[in-house]
């Protein structure tokens, strides 16, 4: 069995909190950063699940950025890090 690497990034909104996985484009959410999580590995099993059962999975991953060929699955994209950006807006 091959193990999957992706990134998480997870906001809190509304007393929520949100994970998002920006390779694959998946979001959860759940009470709690773990929750969300947690919730985001079972949405995306279920991705993965659903495109091995439409014969995509590979170009699905392919896709994604994904070296398919590799035991562990990670891109070659990497999040280097998260900021704040303050930017004028004058049209309003």
């Amino acid at each position: 069995m091959k193990k999957m690497i992706t990134t998480v990034e997870i906001w809190t909104e509304g007393g929520m909190f949100t994970a998002y996985c920006p390779e694959l484009d998946v979001v959860s959410c759940g009470h709690t950063q773990d929750g969300a999580k947690k919730n985001l590995g079972e949405v995306i099993e279920i991705q993965l699940e659903e495109t091995a059962r439409l014969g995509t999975l590979k170009d699905f991953l392919t896709e994604a950025g994904y070296v398919v060929e590799d035991e562990v699955l990670e891109t070659e994209k990497k999040i280097v890090g998260f900021g704040e950006l303050s930017i004028s807006v004058e049209a309003l």
